[in-house]
């Protein structure tokens, strides 16, 4: 993203799950706050993606940002079922759980990672839309050019010796292999432990013609806005890095198998050549 400017593509992934609300009415995973949260915007917004209603490559795309929004609230759920009250969403962007917490009586705390410039126009249009900040929730801006995660998360309070939950969803692509593995060494370090969910992409010479078109397409349409797509990873080989950095449990399912958990099959799964998809979700616990 660029210096002082929110995240372009945080506001995309936005409208993505507002539109699964309002096409999709909300079937993969239910938002009552995704589009207020676009405040005034919201219908010029939708409707670039009610015109492309019937479109099977924007229909798949967008079921799949819903269904990892879902797995990693799921995955959250079952780990403060065993205990955990930390949750730090990191690169968070608009992302609402904070403000409809369903743990909040439990004693869940929510902090929320990103760019100052982001969380300052996040601050406006949670104001704007009348959405009030929970007392659970704590901002933790963090200019990586600046300080790192560690230093950023110990300012807001967050306790490294306590167990903690990480969901960083729709970031990964837009870091640099060596950011990526830093995160993941700063969560494999942590003295309480901690899970976290992330999704990644398979590098385009993995997806059929078809599909690998249109990523191309996204990718400049990313790189327009000045947030490019930087990495990649195979399978097999990110879980092995990541067994070696650390983490004991590695749970990889690809946008097929992800759909298959929650879509009814009308739904249209996201399926690249009948059998497997090159977008992936993990979780993973050290």
């Amino acid at each position: 993203m660029q210096p002082r400017s929110p995240s372009r593509t945080a506001e995309r992934a936005a409208v993505l799950r507002a539109a699964h609300q309002t096409l999709d009415h909300g079937r993969l995973f239910h938002d009552p706050l995704a589009v207020r949260m676009l405040g005034a915007d919201a219908d010029e917004l939708l409707g670039e993606f009610d015109a492309a209603r019937t479109a099977p490559e924007r229909r798949r795309f967008r079921l799949f940002i819903a269904a990892r929004s879902r797995f990693a609230e799921d995955q959250l759920a079952a780990a403060v079922a065993r205990g955990v009250r930390q949750l730090v969403v990191l690169g968070a962007g608009l992302d609402t759980f904070a403000y409809r917490n369903p743990h909040e009586a439990a004693g869940l705390a929510v902090f929320e990672v990103d760019h100052p410039a982001t969380q300052e126009w996040k601050r406006e249009r949670l104001s704007g839309a009348g959405i009030p900040l929970p007392p659970s929730l704590t901002f933790a801006p963090v200019d990586f050019e600046r300080e790192s995660l560690d230093e950023g998360l110990a300012a807001a309070g967050f306790d490294p010796a306590r167990p903690a939950f990480f969901s960083w969803l729709g970031v990964v692509p837009y870091l640099t292999r060596e950011a990526v593995f830093g995160t993941l060494g700063y969560l494999a370090g942590l003295p309480g432990g901690a899970e976290a969910v992330f999704d990644y992409s398979e590098p385009p010479s993995a997806m059929t013609p078809r599909v690998r078109a249109a990523h191309r397409a996204r990718a400049e349409r990313v790189a327009a806005l000045g947030e490019p797509f930087l990495s990649y990873f195979a399978p097999e080989q990110l879980a092995a890095d990541l067994r070696e950095a650390g983490f004991a449990a590695v749970e990889d399912l690809d946008a097929v198998r992800l759909l298959a958990r929650y879509a009814d099959q009308r739904d249209g799964a996201p399926v690249e050549g009948g059998r497997r998809s090159t977008a992936h979700v993990l979780r993973i616990a050290a």
